[in-house]
């Protein structure tokens, strides 16, 4: 029992439950089924969809939920608290809006109102706030001083859980979209109620906590390649049931990987409490250490701990609002529409979903890279957080650039570079914001930032690509076909995104002192 008691177990477990729970991520797997079952244009369609990123990105009742009962140490409040009860609201949100869009499209029940539909999709999305706040805030209060490269993991994870729910599509799902609808509801739900009683709080500081976080990196990259390699066979020379049976299950030990990093990171610090050789230690803030009272910069550093209304009235949360809308929904409606992209360029289906795969794996190495290599900046370099933003908004609008071409592949190398640029948006946010407006009230902040994702994303997929679309579309069965069909809302997000990176230049400019404190504070800690 005491070795559950960890934040490396925590760590373990936060990584299973993100690796399930990014449904909303491969939404083009069932959105053809939603569409033609509910009788959908491909404007209404985006409508819905829309719904899912409104439920998926305001996380202002989960962040305050979280303060409300899991910011104390783990078991201070009894039963009731911790992040564990934040999960689990998130789970009973989960299995209504997935049951109930399951039954919507096979039938059980009448076909509803699209009113109904955008509801359901609204919990369908909104579960995934309280994941990603109990999961995320946990891990960079566990990690605080390598914040990026724990909300990277947990993040990257996220993202990646949309290949490895693509691959239980195709083992058990029969190629049938309303079975994988069924199986979003069953199966994720099972496993995060497992195992959300492991995910809570330790705040102390670990002498190897750069480490074994790099162990946790090394699998995560482990397991990307290994998942890319299965799509790619997928993909050129096709896989047997039994081949795609064992794939799975070798990806499943994989995952049950960080475990090992959790039994070799408690038996160390065994070690190293046993051996008195500087045993594990509560957190300390700066104003604890009379030797750091020196610097009133430093000091302003520690004790920047904002509430959302402080936060809402600073230049640099709107700054960080703006960059958002820009690439966070221009990101998200590309994945959106990703599916009636391909449709529209003739791909085939298993490229199609070959598309949504590979999505996922960019999506994983932009939250993983970019929490990882900007850790690796700042502490050798003193490099700024925004620095990285800037240089991924400027990726995306190239990436957009490419789709709009209409080349042979270029959906593929422009999903690469827009997934990548996506990705790294969701690490890198969350970071900046715990530096600029502390671990406190972390969770609502960052989600009060995150409403610009879904509003980006209403504004790129309704007004810009859905319109574009059905101007040129068939009145017929509402189908497009050519490159025409989407180039031009390309263009669109490409020019967006240019100016959401030129806002984040404009954020490092105002950080850059900052971010010099901070430094110093994590180099006299």
């Amino acid at each position: 029992m005491e070795f559950a008691n960890t934040k490396w177990v925590a760590a373990a477990a936060s990584i299973w439950i993100q690796s399930f729970s990014g449904a909303s991520y491969t939404f083009g797997i069932y959105s053809s089924v939603l569409k033609s079952s509910q009788s959908y244009d491909q404007s209404t369609l985006d409508t819905v969809s829309v719904y899912k990123d409104i439920g998926a990105n305001v996380g202002i009742l989960s962040g305050l939920f979280y303060t409300a009962v899991a910011s104390r140490k783990s078991g201070s409040g009894g039963f009731f608290s911790g992040p564990w009860l934040v999960i689990f609201v998130g789970l009973l949100q989960w299995f209504v809006g997935y049951g109930f869009i399951w039954m919507a499209t096979s039938g059980v029940i009448p076909r509803p109102p699209v009113a109904m539909m955008c509801l359901f999709m609204f919990f369908a999305g909104h579960c995934q706030p309280f994941f990603n706040t109990a999961i995320v805030v946990t891990a960079v209060r566990n990690f605080s001083d390598y914040g990026g490269t724990a909300v990277g993991i947990m993040k990257g994870y996220l993202g990646l859980s949309g290949a490895i729910l693509v691959q239980m599509y195709h083992i058990f799902c029969g190629g049938d979209p309303r079975n994988y609808i069924l199986l979003l509801a069953v199966v994720p739900s099972l496993l995060i109620l497992t195992l959300m009683p492991f995910v809570r709080t330790y705040d102390t500081v670990i002498a190897g906590d750069k480490k074994h976080l790099n162990g946790l990196s090394a699998i995560s990259l482990i397991i990307v390649t290994y998942l890319m390699v299965v799509i790619l066979v997928e993909n050129i020379i096709g896989m047997s049931m039994p081949m795609k049976i064992c794939s799975f299950t070798f990806l499943l030990l994989l995952l049950a990987s960080p475990l090992l990093v959790a039994v070799r990171a408690q038996r160390e610090e065994k070690h190293r409490f046993l051996s008195l050789d500087f045993p594990v230690t509560e957190r300390t803030t700066l104003l604890d250490s009379p030797k750091l009272n020196t610097s009133s910069d430093v000091k302003d550093v520690m004790t920047n701990d904002m509430n959302v209304l402080e936060a809402i009235c600073t230049t640099n949360f709107w700054l960080l609002f703006v960059a958002m809308v820009c690439g966070m929904g221009s990101g998200l409606a590309t994945i959106n529409n990703i599916r009636q992209m391909g449709e529209s360029l003739r791909y085939t289906t298993v490229q199609l979903n070959s598309l949504v795969s590979l999505w996922s794996i960019w999506n994983f190495l932009g939250r993983f890279g970019s929490g990882y290599i900007s850790d690796t900046y700042l502490h050798s370099h003193g490099w700024p957080r925004p620095v990285f933003m800037a240089i991924t908004l400027g990726l995306m609008a190239i990436g957009h650039i490419v789709m709009a071409s209409g080349l042979l592949g270029s959906l593929y190398i422009g999903s690469l570079l827009v997934g990548l640029a996506y990705g790294s948006q969701w690490s890198l946010m969350p970071t900046i914001t715990s530096e600029i407006f502390g671990v406190l009230h972390m969770g609502t902040i960052f989600y009060t930032i995150s409403i610009a994702s879904p509003v980006g994303s209403y504004f790129f997929s309704v007004k810009v690509i859905g319109y574009l679309y059905d101007k040129v579309a068939s009145e017929d069965d509402h189908s497009c076909y050519g490159n025409h069909c989407f180039r031009t809302s390309f263009l669109i997000m490409a020019a967006m995104a240019l100016l959401g990176s030129l806002v984040a230049l404009v954020l490092l400019l105002r950080t850059k002192k900052f971010y010099a404190t901070l430094v110093a504070k994590r180099i006299l800690k």
